[in-house]
């Protein structure tokens, strides 16, 4: 495997609910980020999906299709640049920042309440099984630490 690395574009969370909103930086724990809150904690959050990432590059693509998608619309607490989002599969791992580590635990499965960020309403244009390897991803905290806006995100091991 060939080390890679990217850098975290935003670092989003909100009370419950989306859009996530920018913070300069957030510590995680193997629960998520600290301020980071759920309305449905049966389909989201726990150790399992402790973090929502996605990528900057499939947002511009979003963007270029006509869609209002922005960082944190569809509920992610980080917007990566620069990976090669087709690595991001389960069991892969990722070092952010100096000491936070992530293990990409499964593809998320998107919901009606993400539908404000499609012009036309179908949030499934980022399920992965509708259009494969531009789905946003759930990890889980294998090291904890803090991460903020710049971080170098390297893909550590693949899946």
């Amino acid at each position: 495997m060939q080390d890679q690395a990217g850098r975290v574009q935003q670092v989003s969370i909100s009370g419950g609910g989306v859009p996530k909103l920018p913070v300069e930086s957030a510590w995680v724990d193997v629960l998520g980020l600290d301020g980071d809150l759920h309305n449905d904690t049966k389909h989201h959050g726990g150790p399992m999906r402790a973090v929502c990432l996605y990528s900057l590059e499939l947002l511009q693509k979003l963007n270029l299709e006509g869609h209002p998608a922005y960082p944190g619309s569809m509920g992610e607490n980080l917007t990566v640049a620069g990976l090669d989002w087709d690595r991001l599969v389960p069991g892969a791992r990722l070092s952010v920042g100096n000491e936070l580590v992530l293990e990409v635990t499964s593809y998320t499965t998107p919901c009606h309440k993400i539908a404000g960020s499609f012009s036309d309403g179908r949030f499934k244009r980022v399920s992965e099984k509708v259009h494969p390897g531009e789905s946003r991803v759930y990890a889980r905290v294998l090291e904890t630490g803090e991460v903020r806006p710049g971080d170098e995100v390297r893909l550590i091991s693949d899946g």
